[in-house]
């Protein structure tokens, strides 16, 4: 008959146990909250005394609300400047300086200008946004400054109180303020690709467009696949620079879901629609992570 070894390692509660401090963490910060916020779409409720059922009349208004369909195409917007142009321009630069630079100024100068680009995400939010704001102030900023002082005076602007310069003004600082983070998830994507790959373009004569093109982004297509996802739920949910800079004007010209549902919660003491608006945004974000890890599985 087997004899069981009690000193022999137990398996299965032994990992469990691990795993339950951010189970509790998991359950107690997201679920709990996004239940109780769901549970609250349904009502109409100041954030004071007793909510009353109401059912689906929150959701009811808000498809038919002008301003959150205007949220959401700033949104889409912020997709293009905070996801895709960044995901561009630092396979770019991610490419240009570990397959360039580090190759013929070393790899610290290489390691120096990612941490560069890098630097806006270090940056708490709000003092990136104080700044900018001083920066694009229409009366002593720096930028308007700079275009009095080279002749270019008729281009200033009141970059961010303007209607028609706001959202754009928005979307290029949010290319400054994400550029830095595909760099490095792109840099840290080329350490694992053979330099063999490299070499044998190169002496077969294949330009340094050529062999960013058919080596670098098809042996980096899952940290492609990560920064666009992340990026793109980053983008959904930005609220930060929002609120630092325009406050989601002038008017409603840079309202976006996140902070269209802080002011239904916090300012017009409405949080039964602002608890609707969260949770359709919440949806939306899963429905989107969702089908992005479909098409990177199916990619793969």
């Amino acid at each position: 008959m087997a004899v069981k070894n009690p000193a022999a390692p137990r398996t299965g509660l032994g990992y469990w146990l691990y795993l339950l401090p951010g189970a509790l963490l998991l359950l107690a910060v997201i679920i709990v909250p996004f239940l109780m916020n769901v549970a609250a779409s349904f009502t109409r409720w100041s954030g004071f005394g007793t909510p009353r059922w109401i059912g689906l009349d929150n959701y009811r208004r808000l498809f038919q609300d002008e301003r959150f369909w205007a949220s959401f195409q700033h949104n889409v917007l912020l997709i293009v400047a905070m996801a895709i142009v960044p995901a561009a321009v630092g396979l770019v630069l991610a490419a240009a300086l570990f397959d360039y630079i580090g190759r013929k100024f070393g790899a610290r100068t290489a390691s120096a200008l990612r941490a560069a680009y890098y630097l806006p995400q270090v940056l708490p939010v709000a003092v990136a946004g104080v700044v900018w704001g001083w920066m694009l102030h229409p009366s002593y900023g720096v930028l308007n400054e700079l275009l009095d002082a080279v002749g270019l005076g008729a281009l200033s602007r009141n970059w961010l109180g303007d209607p028609d310069f706001a959202l754009a003004t928005v979307m290029a600082v949010m290319v400054w303020f994400q550029l830095g983070y595909p760099v490095v998830i792109f840099m840290a994507g080329l350490q694992r690709v053979d330099p063999a790959l490299y070499e044998a373009a190169e002496i077969d004569g294949a330009s340094w467009w050529r062999r960013f093109w058919h080596i670098t982004i098809p042996q980096i297509r899952p940290e492609i696949f990560v920064v666009l996802l992340t990026c793109t739920i980053a983008a959904l949910k930005v609220f930060g620079p929002i609120f630092v800079l325009t406050r989601g004007g002038p008017g409603t010209a840079t309202l976006v879901p996140s902070y269209f549902s802080y002011l239904n919660f916090f300012e017009k003491a409405n949080a039964g629609y602002g608890s609707a608006i969260a949770t359709v945004l919440a949806i939306i974000i899963v429905v989107v992570a969702f089908l992005f890890l479909r098409v990177q599985e199916r990619e793969s």
